[in-house]
């Protein structure tokens, strides 16, 4: 999933009236009594890797005897279109739905509950992987793959500025890049001015909140000076970059600016690597990763956990069946694969060493364990996210030169009424 181009609709309103009630789906004699049956499961394009899916498809078959059919899906209009099948006789039996948007289907009654099937499955998740996935402590869908930020780093440019080893803290990382502005040609970092979930990840770091409860409803925090401060720090860092104030990670693709191979460093998802490879296969053995160093060596740069959740339609005929899958699909095994082959962060202490086989992932590790975090996990967070994104135009605002304090006067108007949105 492209955590970059993750914009969500209020889908609250438009699944008035559904009911996780569901028929539990079909009669069964044990784990193998689907003989012959098909599971639909949608996957949004990109999701889903070759092996995983040969591997997860396999597997299931065996299992149950019944067979699984993935839909993948395109983002543009992805949540009208979910929203729309999850109120439907006949919905798709298993869905993949991002980790902020989560909370908005659950409230609207749309997915079943699988609170059973977590303990069965999940005992020993990390506790910021699986926060996404409840409401009002309640399991409503379960966490399949996340993954954080790292520093994505261009070997040779660091080499050329005669830079060893990589930051441990903050500060340290700032005179790197100052040093590569001094010492090369290449420009130290490529930050747009609205890379909101790295903006998100400082957030967490300053102990902000976005929202807060106020007079019975959720309204912007956007005026907290914890919040100002997290903006300060993405000020300090966007300064090493000419990269445009009004644009975010994806206009253009960060990952091909950096394939051009003169940009010192990215903020990252692991799986822009394979972006820049694309690009330019050249730089292979320059590429390097590196934890989003803290203030202090001993914790990292909070981050933002961008992933994707797998759930069952409420109103799904199959939903034994799903179950079954789930459990295929998010075993130990196939839960390796995907950090092998996908670069997502270990969610369970078991995966450590499949970690270990991917840099990116190993380089991410650290901070989704003891800094990882989510944006609000509040149905009405589902709206603030719509394009335009209002804190986007925020971060613009203070990076164009207006105080924080002034910017987030002028945006909360708009914020406040999103989330007043049911």
């Amino acid at each position: 999933m492209k955590r970059g181009l993750m914009a969500a609709t209020a889908v609250v309103g438009m699944l008035v009236g559904v009911t996780a009630c569901g028929s539990g789906g079909g009669t069964k004699t044990g784990a193998d009594g689907f003989q012959g049956q098909k599971l639909t499961v949608w996957v949004m394009n990109g999701s889903n890797p070759e092996r995983w899916t040969e591997q997860v498809s396999a597997q299931f078959k065996k299992k149950t005897g019944a067979t699984v059919e993935f839909k993948v899906q395109q983002w543009n209009g992805i949540q009208q279109k979910l929203s729309t099948a999850l109120s439907e006789d006949t919905p798709p039996d298993v869905v993949e739905i991002g980790n902020t948007q989560t909370a908005a289907y659950a409230k609207a009654g749309a997915l079943a509950e699988l609170g059973d099937l977590k303990k069965e499955i999940g005992a020993d998740w990390n506790e910021a992987f699986n926060k996404a996935s409840l409401v009002d402590e309640k399991q409503y869908a379960l966490p399949w793959f996340a993954g954080n930020r790292v520093v994505m780093y261009n070997k040779k440019v660091w080499a050329e500025a005669g830079l060893k080893g990589t930051p441990r803290t903050r500060s340290e990382l700032f005179k790197a890049f100052d040093t590569i502005k001094k010492k090369t040609d290449a420009e130290p970092l490529y930050l747009p001015g609205q890379n909101w979930y790295f903006f998100d990840g400082l957030t967490l770091g300053t102990g902000a909140d976005l929202v807060k409860r106020q007079g019975g409803k959720w309204v912007s925090n956007l005026g907290d000076p914890k919040v100002a401060k997290a903006m300060d720090i993405y000020r300090q860092y966007q300064a090493f970059s000419t990269a445009p104030k009004n644009k975010d990670e994806a206009t253009p693709q960060q990952a091909e600016v950096f394939a051009k191979g003169r940009t010192g460093a990215l903020i990252a998802m692991g799986y822009e690597a394979a972006t820049a490879l694309k690009a330019n296969p050249k730089m292979k053995k320059d590429i390097g990763f590196f934890t989003i160093p803290g203030e202090t060596a001993d914790k990292p740069e909070g981050v933002f956990l961008g992933g994707s959740n797998f759930a069952v339609a409420g109103m799904g005929k199959n939903q034994e069946l799903a179950k079954e899958f789930l459990k295929v699909a998010l075993s130990k095994q196939n839960d390796r694969q995907m950090v092998k082959e996908s670069g997502w962060a270990p969610k369970s202490p078991d995966l450590a060493d499949a970690a270990q086989q991917n840099p990116a992932v190993a380089a991410a590790a650290p901070a989704a364990e003891e800094s990882g975090g989510t944006t609000p996990l509040i149905p009405q967070w589902a709206a603030v996210e719509n394009i335009p994104n209002p804190i986007k135009s925020y971060m613009t605002a203070v990076l164009s030169g207006k105080s924080p304090a002034d910017a987030a006067r002028d945006i909360e108007p708009e914020i406040n009424a999103r989330l007043a949105k049911q």
